[in-house]
């Protein structure tokens, strides 16, 4: 009973990693959209970026 609980247990453990990556990749991505975005549209004045840092 102890070992099928540590599988189920590990599985668990794995699939909440792999959604959490999951979820972080999608992010990742649309912060480089945004990111992509901002580099190419300047503002009219200025020639600055749109964020300060």
């Amino acid at each position: 009973m102890v070992p099928l609980l540590l599988v189920l247990l590990l599985v668990l453990i794995l699939f909440g990693a792999g959604f959490a990556l999951d979820a972080l990749w999608w992010i990742a991505i649309i912060l480089l959209v945004v990111w992509l975005i901002g580099f190419f549209v300047r503002p009219s004045g200025g020639g600055g970026r749109w964020y300060r840092w």
